[in-house]
This record gives structure tokens, sequence and C-alpha cells, in this order.
């Protein structure tokens, strides 16, 4: 009775009674193989559910800081640079492609190269 009742808070039951109730579920579960395959599916599912969304929540906060830091960045270096919206648009096109063609792997020494007339 001791050991069940350290488990009621970790399996999220009210009482002795519902504790009971979900280990006879299981067990019977257990002793019919189609029940324990379920059982253990929907326990598996819940389990990837919440890795999911605690990885969804971490990423989330991690794109906001860095968004943060990629603005203040783009803000002080429009401040310090003179370049034409037409100059703009065409690095934001290259760029673009840059991105697609590395899939993200961009190098300052490949746009020092591009900036330079050192084109590969």
């Amino acid at each position: 009775m001791k050991r069940m009742d350290e488990m009621l808070e970790k399996d999220n039951v009210k009482n002795r009674s519902e504790f009971i109730e979900k280990a006879l579920q299981f067990y019977m579960s257990y002793l019919n193989s189609e029940g324990a395959t379920e059982y253990l599916s929907k326990v598996i599912v819940a389990a990837m559910q919440g890795l999911l969304r605690e990885t969804e929540s971490r990423h989330s906060g991690n794109l906001f800081r860095l968004s943060v830091e990629m603005s203040m960045m783009m803000n002080i270096l429009a401040a310090g640079l003179e370049i034409s919206d037409e100059d703009l648009r065409k690095l934001r096109g290259r760029c673009v492609n840059e991105v697609k063609k590395t899939k993200g792997k961009i190098s300052i020494e490949e746009a020092l190269k591009f900036q330079h007339g050192i084109e590969e």
C-alpha cells in the first residue's frame, strides 16, 4: 500500500481506486497480446507526443531569440551602409538561391569572394 501511495502522483491519478483500475487494465492487456500491443502503442504515442511538444517549444524559443539577434544586426548594418534598393533586391535574390543550393550552409568566405568579385 505504501509503494502504491508513492506512485499515485507519479501516475497522475487521484486515488488508489483509479490507480488499481489502471493497473488492472494494463495487466489484462498484457495477458491478452492484442490488448498489450494496443495499450503499449497508446503509451508510446503519448510519450512521443510529449517529446515533440517539448522539442517544438525549445525550437520556437531558439528561433525567436535568433530572429531578435538578426534584427539587431540588420539594423546596425543598415545604419552604417549606403546601398540602393536595386542592389539590395539583387542581393536578396542571390542569397535566397545560395541558401537553397547549400541547404543553409553558408560561409563568410563565400560571401567575401562574391563581394570582391571572385566567383568559382
